[in-house]
């Protein structure tokens, strides 16, 4: 395996740990540690997918770290609702 596999295996371990994590119970989906797992891991594939091309792949790839994205962007403005109804 040349290093662009390997940064791929370790998106993959990364992507498959964030839902067993989510599965377990142990974090919620809308837990920083969930989505940034889930983003670190769809752009490590999407760094691998650059060398060893793949279409299909590379979309979800790039439909998965958009969706973090946005999930990323919704907790964050959550958060400061949240923090502002306090105040």
């Amino acid at each position: 395996m040349d290093i662009f596999q390997w940064i791929g295996f370790v998106g993959m371990i990364f992507i498959v740990w964030a839902y067993f994590i989510l599965q377990q119970g142990r974090y919620a989906f809308n837990s920083l540690y969930y989505q940034l797992l889930n983003l670190i891991g769809a752009i490590l594939l999407l760094i691998s997918l650059l060398v060893h091309f793949n279409f299909g792949s590379f979309m979800i790839e790039v439909f998965w770290i958009g969706i973090t994205i946005y999930g990323l962007i919704k907790m964050n403005k959550e958060r400061k609702l949240k923090k502002s109804k306090k105040d």
